[in-house]
């Protein structure tokens, strides 16, 4: 069932149900809380009682007494008394027998309704007629046992029905029809909010369709979780598609990257076993090719290895206090090694004073070699290698710089990302994830890392860890 029909069903039921609920009530409640006689209920009884006496045989005064003190009893509040034409008083439940004249009864009938309704008392004077003769009884009681609250409706035509009908039928209509226009809106806005959604692609270029609801209710706030919501699944599912896009072009160059060293180590290892190689001097060459492309795919492996930790889990610290200092000198004398012969010069810069931090040493050496192997591999025509430590009050900084070609600045907002290689394809070497892990990893010191670069004049990665201890 669509929510338009519960809406109409919901109205309409709980506009039969008021109805039925405002009678029963009233009348529930009247007589629990509204006691007493009610004064259309005086003239029945008045009748009943005649009616009783005009049914005996013989009108005497001990069957009057017999029949009125009955009455009495049943209604004490009540005084009853008969009385034939004259006025004279034939017998009365209260023993006062008065006589009454035309003018008595005049006076006690000349207020009515008015009486009742200003607490007098309250009379109804009733005749009979028996054998010729004519009589009255008089039922007199105070006002206060009266209902204290009656309305009755007097209808002598269907017309004037109506004059009841309409105003009851307009009373309840308002605020159903108050009703209908709040649910119409209600309805209308949940529509909307529901083609919104419907329509939500978030595989298309086009923009996301927003709901414009600025009222500040529920639906509203709701219209703009949605606009909010619909934004932000739209452009995850963009960084998404990149990501995998990232990916299908790391499969791509790693099975080139792959398939090219093993072409090569193919080709040497089979000149070695056939022995067709001149001398020993070439068997050590094609030897030494076989050992680099070695190195190359298990640095290849080590990188898919590191992609696929990052992918189940987040970087953890293990922080203990180290001699920075001491950790840069040593990665230094292994890249002395590593350039020799590369015709890159290593200038090496720290305090006097060794440098004393809270880190992860094994975290912080691979951030480091991370760097240093970029810098090599991409900046090695500056012939220029710098390693530099700085220290203050606030921050340790560890600088890395070159002056090769450096980074153009279209790619320089995308270095850090992952899989991110500034050539495209599949020239140099890497998977285009070690910029990224060093910035997990500064991250994860609650570090910063900044990059600066001008071509052939100086590339600077900067890692800058706090002195405080993260947390």
């Amino acid at each position: 069932m669509i929510l338009k029909t519960k809406l109409w069903l919901l109205l309409v039921v709980s506009a039969a149900l008021s109805m039925v609920l405002f009678g029963c009530s009233s009348v529930w409640i009247g007589k629990i809380a509204n006691k007493g006689y009610a004064l259309l209920e005086l003239n029945p009884l008045a009748h009943s009682i005649v009616d009783s006496i005009d049914e005996q045989p013989e009108l005497g005064k001990d069957t009057l007494k017999s029949i009125l003190d009955g009455a009495h009893e049943e209604h004490p509040s009540i005084r009853f008394l008969w009385m034939d034409s004259n006025g004279q008083a034939i017998y009365d439940t209260t023993g006062l027998n008065p006589n009454f004249t035309f003018r008595d009864l005049a006076l006690l009938m000349q207020n009515m309704p008015e009486g009742y309704l200003k607490n007098d008392e309250v009379n109804i004077l009733t005749p009979v007629s028996r054998e010729g003769e004519t009589y009255f009884m008089l039922l007199s009681l105070p006002a206060s046992a009266m209902k204290q609250g009656e309305m009755y409706f007097l209808i002598r035509s269907h017309k004037s029905l109506l004059t009841l009908v309409a105003p009851l039928i307009l009373s309840f209509s308002i605020p159903f029809l108050l009703g209908l226009w709040i649910f119409s809106r209600i309805n209308k806005r949940i529509r909307k909010l529901n083609n919104a959604v419907n329509q939500l692609n978030l595989q298309s270029n086009s923009p996301v369709a927003e709901l414009a609801d600025s009222s500040k209710d529920e639906l509203g706030q709701l219209a703009r979780h949605y606009n909010s919501m619909a934004q932000r699944i739209h452009s995850q599912f963009g960084e998404i598609q990149q990501f995998e896009n990232k990916r299908k072009l790391l499969l791509s160059n790693l099975s080139h990257d792959l398939r090219t060293p093993l072409t090569t180590m193919l080709g040497c290892a089979e000149l070695i076993r056939t022995g067709n190689y001149k001398d020993q001097q070439e068997l050590h060459t094609r030897a030494k090719i076989i050992l680099q492309r070695c190195r190359y795919m298990d640095k290849l492996l080590d990188q898919m290895l590191e992609v696929s930790r990052q992918d189940e889990e987040d970087i953890t610290i293990h922080l203990q206090n180290h001699n920075l200092s001491e950790i840069i000198r040593k990665i230094a004398v292994e890249y002395i090694m590593i350039l020799d012969g590369e015709q890159v010069e290593l200038d090496v810069e720290m305090p006097d004073e060794d440098v004393q931090l809270l880190i992860d040493a094994s975290l912080i050496e691979r951030a480091l070699r991370n760097l240093l192997d970029n810098a090599v591999r991409y900046g090695k025509d500056g012939h220029y290698l710098g390693i530099e430590l700085t220290a203050d009050d606030q921050a340790v900084n560890i600088i890395v710089k070159d002056k090769g070609k450096g980074i153009p600045p279209a790619h320089q907002k995308h270095i850090f990302e992952r899989f991110y290689r500034v050539d495209g394809g599949r020239k140099g070497e890497g998977l285009g994830i070690g910029l990224s892990i060093v910035k997990d990893i500064s991250l994860a010191h609650r570090g910063t890392l900044e990059m600066n670069s001008r071509p052939f004049v100086e590339t600077r990665f900067q890692i800058r860890l706090p002195v405080s201890t993260p947390v």
